[in-house]
């Protein structure tokens, strides 16, 4: 578990212990967002771009997009921790590393393999929430999967895209998916016999990724050059063989 550091108000002086959060890397190991010592900012403010932190995988080595750490003081005022972010690779480290951390770094996609032939994926840049349900429909159709078409009004199934024979959920929330999510989505799927497909910005719980597995549910995490990677089996099999009937 993470260790709590302590952060001060800075406009009431209340002293709190923030326990800095830890999401799921793609590669499947912990990643906690490392808070630096030192004054907090405080939020007036929220941007899409601001709300989150670039940090790198002790793992794997990749430099993902995660969410912003903040913290809500009773008094009403809400503060942004620092936060030590990973500098982005330069080209040259780029081509000798390789991996899964250089490839969330240049929107590049692992190239499946000799079972499905695509061309190179192009990525989406993610600046809003929008742009997160496209960049997921567009990977979709490089995927093969074709006629994606974004559900308009997703209140009563929760489903953001459709397309025959699939259905497929994004959260672009700053919140790990949890399992009810997944779940859910996964009756959409059986009962309109549809391969169901789960994209996520800020990763999934461990309760949901192992229910995932269970269900054989692909999941992907986004980053915010809109770059899918596959946090599961049913994902990269997904990636290798393509729709059901390719």
């Amino acid at each position: 578990m993470a260790k709590s550091v302590p952060v001060r108000c800075p406009a009431c002086s209340r002293e709190h212990s923030f326990t800095p959060p830890t999401f799921p890397c793609a590669c499947g190991a912990p990643l906690t967002v490392p808070i630096l010592a030192g004054p907090v900012a405080r939020l007036d403010h929220r941007t899409w771009e601001d709300s989150w932190v670039a940090v790198r995988c002790h793992s794997c080595g990749r430099r993902d997009h995660w969410p912003q750490p903040e913290l809500g003081c009773p008094c009403g005022t809400v503060v942004r921790l620092p936060v030590a972010e990973a500098p982005e690779e330069t080209g040259s480290r780029l081509a000798t590393t390789g991996g899964a951390g250089a490839a969330g770094a240049t929107g590049a996609h692992p190239a499946p393999s000799s079972a499905v032939l695509r061309p190179a994926f192009h990525p989406v840049t993610i600046r809003t929430g929008r742009d997160v349900v496209t960049a997921a429909a567009q990977y979709l159709k490089w995927l093969g999967f074709t006629s994606m078409r974004r559900v308009e009004d997703r209140a009563p199934s929760g489903v953001d895209l459709r397309g025959p024979g699939i259905v497929a959920q994004v959260d672009p929330t700053t919140r790990p998916t949890g399992v009810r999510d997944v779940e859910c989505l996964w009756l959409h799927g059986l009962s309109e016999a549809a391969v169901s497909v789960f994209f996520s910005l800020a990763g999934y719980a461990r309760v949901a990724r192992s229910r995932a597995d269970e269900l054989y549910l692909p999941l992907f995490v986004m980053d915010l050059t809109g770059t899918p990677q596959p946090v599961n089996d049913p994902a990269d099999d997904l990636i290798r063989m393509g729709p059901p009937e390719v």
